[in-house]
């Protein structure tokens, strides 16, 4: 865990970078649509988690909180529902290591230019990772690590990130890297993915979201940039807004289609 890096550098070095990235890779269909009836709105799937159990929600909540934490810049990983987003993540192809080459032979000393250098899928280092670690508090402090105060917490996790803590079943450093950077896309990502609820990341660095709602500021120049940010499914409703006024109209209207979808997207 990076040492005194307040949550304002984090970000700053980390967030516009991280959301701009995971916008660019959101899937085509969901930004796109040419259905003649409305589509099922997105991002309204129930938050239960599908591969963490409760103890281990239980970790990933506390660790995630204390990575990104609530401060007086607004909410953390938490809040988020970053944890919500690694549990997504952990279900479909990532977390079964779907594009990772896993076919050997492994170098646990391996430049990282040589890429993942483990046969564990991230769920295996997730679950292992995870059970070590509480293994560890218990042994240490007689508490899982979600019953740890916050400085203890940070204690744990600083270890993990300094490859202080030896585990038989997983690397430390691997775990908390994982860790580390699924927290940081949860907080940044489309929240049509399970975290960034709120589009709090979003608007902790001012990244406009997805698509190019931020055109029409672009010549307006020495003036602070003020954009509420939108997500897919905001513009996919403002779209099923549009065309439903649409409906029945002739090419003549398309400037009135063309205007209402500006005020959807607060573009001038």
């Amino acid at each position: 865990m990076p040492d005194k890096v307040s949550r304002k550098d984090f970000v700053a070095i980390a967030g516009a970078a991280v959301a701009a990235e995971l916008a660019a890779s959101a899937p085509a269909e969901a930004a796109t649509h040419h259905h003649p009836a409305p589509a099922k709105a997105l991002g309204n799937e129930p938050e239960a988690y599908t591969f963490f159990t409760d103890p281990e929600a239980a970790f990933i909540e506390a660790a995630v909180e204390r990575l990104i934490p609530t401060d007086a810049l607004g909410p953390g990983a938490r809040e988020a529902r970053v944890a919500f987003y690694i549990d997504q993540q952990l279900v479909g192809q990532f977390g079964y290591a779907a594009k990772m080459y896993q076919q050997g032979p492994w170098v646990a000393d391996a430049s990282a230019d040589f890429g993942y250098q483990l046969p564990l899928t991230p769920r295996d280092v997730y679950r292992l990772g995870i059970a070590a670690t509480n293994a560890h508090c218990k042994a240490t402090y007689n508490k899982t690590f979600d019953a740890l105060d916050g400085a203890h917490q940070d204690d744990v996790l600083t270890a993990l990130d300094r490859a202080e803590l030896s585990f038989n079943s997983v690397p430390a450093k691997v775990f908390f890297e994982m860790l580390y950077g699924n927290t940081v896309e949860g907080f940044f990502a489309d929240p049509l993915y399970g975290g960034n609820r709120d589009k709090v990341g979003w608007k902790l660095v001012g990244f406009p979201g997805a698509g190019a709602v931020y055109y029409g500021f672009i010549e307006d120049h020495n003036r602070p940039y003020k954009v509420n940010p939108q997500s897919i499914a905001d513009l996919q409703q403002a779209e099923q807004t549009a065309m439903a006024h649409m409906n029945g109209m002739g090419d003549a209207d398309m400037a009135a289609h063309l205007a209402l979808a500006k005020k959807a997207l607060g573009v001038p």
